[in-house]
């Protein structure tokens, strides 16, 4: 092999490992900043979007491509947005009753949905990982809820659930996501996550109306918090990871991406001051180690 060229092959490795690394760490702090700012859920998720999708549409701009003309939208587009919704929705009520560490963990439970999807529904094949996984993860699961959740509050146990709805509704999410990227070639993925996110934030809006919520932003730590969860979350730290992803192999990918859950729950003991006992920390690292599993295990393409 030319030198010049293995050189060239590791560079664009490393810059991948970089970027991937650097989205999953940007992505992390998505549930510290609802946590930090002093609005309901349902706000949190309304502004993310907004801001995430405005922001996606001045960076289609600043790349010259077209933002309505010449692209016809997809009906599945309002239907990404709908479940992205959901997803947010579940996922905020989970940080507010349990904190951003063990939501942030089960939200991740998407991997297994996911992948069960694709074996029931789109006939593919299970694999050992996939197999291995789900066990290992129930027993995580276990670990970190299951021997106390006859003491926990009302409250603590619908987080639990809420998160594992999160993670549920994430996955419809991605199945139809994958499903208009199929579609089309035509339209580039920051157009496509555009709209999903100016659809969501229509959604949510609904939610904030119909409910008690309100559009109000109390105080200036809210507006910083809002703002940098919309810049962080839904733009900065995807573009990083859909700009690294095609540079490094799937494997190293999905260890990689265990950042953004493993972050989060330390962000939540360093931050929140969050108790945790060696079982719980057992439990974690076995929750984790099933999610890498149950990414190697998925044979679907990656968003």
């Amino acid at each position: 092999m030319n030198p010049s060229r293995a050189s060239e092959g590791k560079n664009r490795r490393i810059q991948g490992y970089v970027q991937v690394a650097s989205g999953a760490a940007l992505i992390s702090f998505s549930a510290v900043f609802v946590k930090l700012a002093h609005v309901g859920p349902a706000t949190a998720g309304f502004y993310r979007m907004l801001f995430g999708g405005l922001i996606l549409l001045l960076l289609l701009g600043l790349r010259r491509e077209p933002i309505f003309r010449g692209h016809g939208l997809s009906p599945l587009v309002a239907v990404c947005g709908l479940l992205f919704s959901l997803d947010l929705t579940f996922w905020h009520r989970s940080i507010q009753a349990v904190g951003p560490g063990l939501s942030t963990l089960l939200a991740n439970f998407q991997v297994f949905f996911l992948a069960l999807a694709g074996v029931w529904l789109l006939g593919e094949k299970t694999t050992w990982q996939l197999a291995l996984s789900l066990p290992l993860a129930m027993a995580g699961l276990y670990f970190l809820v299951g021997p106390d959740w006859g003491n926990f509050p009302e409250i603590y146990k619908r987080g639990v659930v809420f998160g594992l709805l999160a993670a549920l509704c994430y996955a419809a999410y991605l199945l139809f996501l994958r499903k208009i990227r199929s579609e089309s070639d035509r339209r580039s993925s920051y157009h496509t996550v555009a709209f999903v996110s100016l659809f969501s934030a229509l959604f949510m809006g609904l939610e904030v109306w119909l409910g008690e919520e309100g559009f109000g932003i109390p105080d200036l730590q809210s507006w910083l918090s809002l703002v940098a969860y919309g810049i962080a979350g839904q733009v900065l730290g995807w573009v990083f990871i859909s700009r690294g992803l095609p540079m490094v192999n799937a494997s190293r990918a999905g260890l990689i991406l265990l950042l953004q859950p493993t972050l989060a729950f330390l962000w939540d003991i360093l931050l929140f001051q969050r108790p945790i006992t060696p079982r719980e920390t057992s439990g974690a690292i076995l929750a984790l180690v099933a999610i890498y599993l149950g990414t190697l295990g998925e044979k679907g393409p990656k968003e």
